[in-house]
């Protein structure tokens, strides 16, 4: 089959995806093909991202003659890798600051969430040792253990039982271990059990890997996620953050251990083999994330919004799942969860539909990401446009 015939095949089932030209306003709005549009497809979660003020008192360090008497802090690309000359002072003070945080042993910090996932797990990972992976893991997570020489096993999602029973059976084969998944499901929206995941790789003596993307910034007296709320972050080996959801950026973060920190720099290709973040953007996250630690009435705002929309959609028959500020509303066919994005389109909002392969085949969906910047009444007047529309 060619490109041509491939694109023509994608059309035809309601899976032909194309970029969406989008211009930010300040709040939870963005302007798109000469639109305003309530936007609820963000991961802003605590809307920095759209916060000019924010942004603003960020760029005063510049304003007031920061950028003369410093101006490596805000230099725009660094074009090395960081083991070469692209390991700028500002990733050294922003790695120290999430140590401290999390008082862990290490942090290491990685270009991306995608180049954290495809770059830690091959490189720890080898012949002879055993993954284990949630089946609903984000993407880069699955295109983690395929780079990997390591033999992978997918659990059903959140399936803990059938987790246990492949640990009997497998674990003693092999010289490793390590049991993956995400604390909050980035489509699903639902939390993955991590006290009971903690005592599976206690009792099978693995690691335990958790990527904490839709988590940071939202859970947690800090912010520092679910295993800081759950007071388990000293359970876990590998933890993962990223710096472009919760905290409005861009980047990643790996929690870990001196050693395994010190084996990823000599190992990891994602990390050994492109050029560093700008050290504007470590100067960045490390604003946001002091400002976000601050912010427990943000979270606890958005905690009750999601609940009050979640309420609303289940009362009205519609199926969804989870708890979190991720809301799914499950339409199964994928040009259903088109026609309705477009008609919320024509109403004034921005729910973009999600289809196969990013969710299983039939459940196609409109996935609803709640912000802490969205006031109630906007929610309100969403909610009567969705009844109508779905």
């Amino acid at each position: 089959m060619s490109y041509s015939e491939k694109l023509k095949d994608l059309e035809e089932k309601g899976r032909l995806r194309n970029f969406t030209q989008i211009t930010q306003e300040d709040g939870p709005y963005v302007i798109k093909d000469g639109h305003k549009l309530f936007n609820l497809s963000s991961n802003d979660y605590l809307g920095i991202a759209s916060d000019i003020t924010l942004h603003d008192q960020f760029y005063s360090t510049i304003d007031k003659g920061e950028f003369s008497k410093r101006p490596n802090k805000f230099r725009l690309g660094t074009c090395s890798s960081r083991l070469l000359s692209g390991s700028v002072d500002s990733a050294h003070t922003l790695e120290e600051q999430l140590k401290i945080a999390y008082r862990s042993e290490a942090a290491l910090l990685f270009n991306s969430g995608y180049h954290l996932n495809v770059g830690v797990l091959p490189a720890l990972m080898q012949k002879g040792d055993l993954i284990l992976s949630d089946k609903l893991n984000h993407a880069s997570i699955h295109d983690g253990f395929r780079l990997s020489h390591a033999t992978t096993k997918r659990f059903n999602h959140a399936d803990y039982q059938q987790l246990r029973a492949i640990l009997e059976k497998e674990r003693r084969r092999y010289t490793r271990a390590v049991i993956v998944t995400e604390s909050v499901f980035s489509m699903d929206g639902d939390v993955a059990n991590i006290i009971e995941l903690i005592q599976l790789k206690n009792e099978f003596d693995c690691l335990l890997y958790i990527d904490e993307a839709h988590s940071v910034g939202v859970y947690g007296e800090s912010g520092l996620g679910k295993c800081e709320e759950l007071n388990v972050l000293k359970e876990i080996d590998l933890l993962i953050g990223t710096f472009g959801k919760g905290y409005g950026s861009v980047g990643a973060y790996l929690i870990c251990n001196e050693n395994i920190k010190q084996y990823l720099i000599n190992s990891s290709r994602s990390l050994i083999f492109t050029t560093a973040l700008p050290p504007i953007n470590y100067e960045w996250n490390s604003f946001v994330f002091n400002y976000v630690c601050s912010q427990k009435e943000k979270r606890l705002y958005l905690a009750d919004i999601s609940d009050q929309i979640r309420n609303v959609i289940t009362k009205n028959n519609l199926e969804s799942y989870g708890s979190t500020n991720i809301i799914p509303i499950v339409l199964g066919d994928d040009k259903k969860a088109v026609e309705c994005s477009t008609a919320l389109e024509k109403s004034g909002y921005l729910v973009m539909p999600v289809r196969p392969p990013a969710v299983p085949e039939g459940t196609a969906r409109l996935r609803l990401s709640l912000c802490a910047n969205m006031e109630r009444k906007d929610l309100d007047s969403f909610i009567a446009a969705l009844l109508r529309i779905v």
